[in-house]
């Protein structure tokens, strides 16, 4: 016999949506229903989080449902074919109609909604020479794009309506994790795709699986936090101190890795793979691992061990989500 849902998934055909949809039955004692715009085979619901009446019949029609992951959105990628308006009304309108029908039922014991690294934008750009930039939850954002400034405005939203009616909501800043090539053709053309992945494990990416895992750990202690903001990202092999990032800035990454992680320069020298010109941002995710009680299973010197054993570097979940798409139509980079 099956189980009722209790939790819903939005975004439940990208990227995160289906590893969540993957994982949540299969991991952990939550049975999720997926709702998207995009028909797959982990949807449930095909239709829009900006109809506040399909939003309203979902929670009348499950009322088991007692935890909400806010996945759908629209992205960077989305940048060159979405307006400026379009962008508001799915990243701030969108997650306002499900915050208010959520709040409505009384019942929602976590609404974890998933932001991202982006929105600090400007905050991220030091010029070259001066130190990396140490990036924790007390950054100020600055937001250099629409994707930035409407999931900053989402982050707001969550926070009045948490204020407006104790419905415990933890917003999850995540670091990159899609599968597709850099955006850079710079970078796309100095590096090989592996090399380049592994390498922003140490400051700016996340595994996926890793990514619903800290999900997971929010919807468990959403409850006792009540609010709260969390930088989801792989730790970092490197420590905020200012000689440490004033060397990253500088372009001397690999001799600081060689002092931090001396066997992962091994690794890299075998596989005739390079290190970064400069490092300008380190993601912090010390806050989420204290917290949430989130621990990433697939850092940066986990994947070096792996590469260096010839197996893929990410993990099986990362492997079994793959490339989702963002464009029915090819728009670019993201979608070839």
């Amino acid at each position: 016999m099956s189980r009722e849902p209790d939790v819903l998934v939005t975004g439940s055909s990208g990227h995160l949506g289906v590893g969540l949809m993957l994982h949540l039955p299969q991991f952990s004692s939550f049975t999720p229903i997926g709702l998207d715009m995009l028909p797959s085979e982990y949807t449930s619901i095909v239709g829009s989080i900006t109809d506040r009446t399909l939003i309203a019949d979902v929670f009348e029609r499950w009322p088991s449902i007692r935890y909400v992951l806010h996945t759908a959105t629209l992205h960077k990628p989305h940048i060159g074919s979405h307006s400026k308006e379009a962008f508001i009304e799915t990243n701030v309108q969108g997650t306002l109609v499900l915050l208010e029908e959520a709040s409505r039922t009384g019942r929602i014991e976590a609404f974890i909604f998933t932001s991202t690294t982006s929105t600090f934008g400007a905050a991220l750009a030091p010029a070259p020479g001066e130190p990396a930039a140490w990036i924790d939850e007390s950054v100020v954002p600055i937001p250099k794009n629409i994707y930035g400034v409407t999931k900053m405005a989402a982050e707001d939203m969550c926070k009045l309506i948490h204020d407006e009616t104790n419905m415990p909501i933890l917003v999850l800043k995540v670091s990159r994790f899609f599968p597709e090539h850099d955006d850079s053709m710079k970078n796309r053309l100095a590096y090989y795709d592996n090399n380049l992945k592994v390498c922003e494990l140490m400051y700016r990416r996340v595994d996926i699986c890793d990514v619903v895992d800290a999900h997971v750990c929010a919807m468990r202690k959403a409850r006792e936090i009540g609010w709260g903001k969390y930088i989801i990202s792989a730790p970092s092999p490197f420590s905020n101190n200012a000689a440490t990032l004033q060397s990253l800035g500088e372009g001397r990454v690999k001799e600081v890795v060689k002092r931090v992680s001396p066997e992962e320069v091994g690794v890299f020298h075998r596989r005739g793979w390079k290190f970064p010109d400069r490092i300008d941002r380190v993601y912090d995710s010390s806050k989420a691992q204290r917290e949430l009680g989130w621990t990433a299973l697939y850092p940066f010197w986990g994947a070096c061990i792996r590469v260096g054993l010839n197996s893929p570097w990410q993990s099986n979940l990362a492997l079994e989500v793959g490339k989702r798409g963002y464009h029915a139509v090819p728009t670019g980079v993201y979608t070839t």
